[in-house]
């Protein structure tokens, strides 16, 4: 199939990995290129194979899972992070997303919400269950970071951070607030000028610390 969704999975586990693709597999949209058992492997199969998803442990030998996917962000590469981990601690929840991750789900999640998640992320949108997006946001407000100078968003603009915030498409923003699907990216491309970030995962981090945007809960 030309529309599948080309998955790597990282962990340390032999197991999980056999778990995950498993019923990653059973899905007709999806296929599971490779799997890595540490981060350096992950490293050179994400570069190899280029995945539109890598799932990734964030405790892993070599390189963890919030350094391989500060990697794939630094490196520019089309690839887009799903940590599948059992830590739900806020500081862990917090680097991952600020590593870049898009993507954030607990291994004892059900099978098909992690199906769910990894279409989420290939999609564009972020995955997080609202009560790992509360522990987020708890955890950015409370850090003492000082506030950053940054442009005035207009109603509008904040009004598509929010829904961007919430794991909404370009689509189905510009179905709700009745605006073409092109006005949609010409907003996103201005909150990335303002906010001065290059994903909607960094918008969406940035305007949480700043206050500008509260997360309600995100994609099951």
């Amino acid at each position: 199939m030309g529309n599948e969704i080309r998955i790597l999975i990282c962990d340390d586990h032999a197991v999980v990995r056999q778990g995950i693709r498993d019923f990653l597999e059973e899905q007709l949209d999806m296929q599971v290129l490779a799997e890595a058992s540490d981060g350096w492997i992950a490293q050179t199969l994400i570069a190899e194979h280029r995945p539109d998803v890598a799932i990734l442990d964030i405790r892993m030998p070599k390189a963890s899972g919030i350094e391989v996917a500060t990697w794939v962000r630094e490196q520019g590469l089309p690839v887009r992070v799903l940590v599948l981990t059992s830590y739900d601690d806020e500081p862990y929840i917090a680097a991952a997303v600020q590593a870049g991750a898009n993507g954030y789900i607990l291994k004892d999640a059900q099978a098909d919400q992690i199906v769910s998640a990894v279409r989420a992320v290939a999609a564009g949108q972020l995955a997080m269950k609202s009560e790992i997006a509360h522990k987020l946001m708890s955890h950015l407000s409370s850090a003492a970071v000082p506030p950053e100078m940054v442009e005035t968003l207009t109603e509008r603009e904040l009004e598509v951070l929010d829904m961007v915030a919430s794991g909404a498409t370009n689509r189905s923003i510009g179905r709700t607030l009745k605006i073409s699907e092109r006005t949609v990216q010409g907003h996103i491309a201005n909150i990335f000028g303002k906010l001065q970030v290059a994903s909607r995962t960094e918008a969406v981090t940035k305007a949480l610390r700043q206050g500008l945007i509260h997360l309600p809960g995100a994609t099951e």
